[in-house]
């Protein structure tokens, strides 16, 4: 697994990117088509998505996500800068966390927010999630696991299987 594998699942858990070809992920992510190609084949070799590679496993995507994602793409926060909130910072962990006095940013020269600059996921992932709040929304979850403390994990979880049975409804 690479960063951009877990990326490329996450924006086809989004209603706009469930049903996008390789192209079509890969302009959305930033990416080129043969990087997204080579991501769903890896994918698939690790049963997260479909033989077809349309469909993400979600038990498997959930359970790595719970139990793997902090080991395979730990993050730690860095210095204190200028950027786009991130982590418990940013909807939808920071609505039910009742105080945090720390506040965390993706780095970005054009972000409004400052706070301790944590790296993205993937590098494209802040220009792909300025592009679609859905996907923001994950990567804020997905960060939430890989650096959050019990309890936010524990509200990260929730949103994350929230938002699994959706993609599971609607498919």
């Amino acid at each position: 697994m690479k960063p951009q594998d877990l990326l490329v699942l996450l924006k086809k858990m989004t209603q706009d990117g469930k049903d996008l070809s390789c192209r079509g992920l890969a302009a959305s992510l930033g990416m080129n088509p043969s990087s997204v190609s080579e991501s769903l084949e890896r994918s698939k070799n690790a049963q997260l998505v479909d033989r077809n590679k349309r469909r993400v496993n979600t038990l498997a995507l959930q359970e790595f996500l719970i139990h793997g994602v902090q080991y395979v793409f730990p993050v730690q926060a860095g210095r204190v800068g200028r950027g786009v909130p991130a982590y418990v910072s940013a909807s939808p962990i920071k609505e039910q966390l009742t105080s945090t006095s720390d506040s965390y940013v993706w780095h970005d020269v054009k972000g409004t927010a400052r706070g301790q600059q944590i790296e993205p996921l993937y590098p494209t992932a802040l220009q792909a999630a300025l592009r679609d709040e859905e996907l923001y929304q994950w990567l804020v979850i997905v960060d939430t696991l890989r650096m959050g403390r019990a309890r936010e994990k524990a509200i990260a979880i929730a949103e994350l299987n929230k938002r699994i049975q959706n993609y599971a409804e609607n498919q």
